[in-house]
């Protein structure tokens, strides 16, 4: 999987402590997703850990907007 990663992404990884494992696991393997405007969102149920992950597709590449840790 080619990911990119926005620096909005990086700092919202940081702040979060979300690895980009997990990020690969909830793109691939979502529990649900929702698209909006364009934009997939992607749910997943991580060690009793909500992770939202929003991304685009741009040709074979993922462009990972924002993650989100809802506890």
């Amino acid at each position: 999987m080619n990911i990119i990663l926005t620096d909005h992404t990086k700092k919202r990884m940081a702040e979060r402590a979300i690895k980009l494992e997990e990020i690969k696991n909830t793109v691939e393997m979502p529990d649900y997703t929702v698209t909006k405007n364009g934009k997939i969102e992607a749910h997943k149920n991580i060690n009793n850990r909500n992770i939202k992950v929003v991304y685009s597709k741009e040709g074979k590449f993922i462009k990972i907007i924002t993650v989100i840790d809802r506890r």
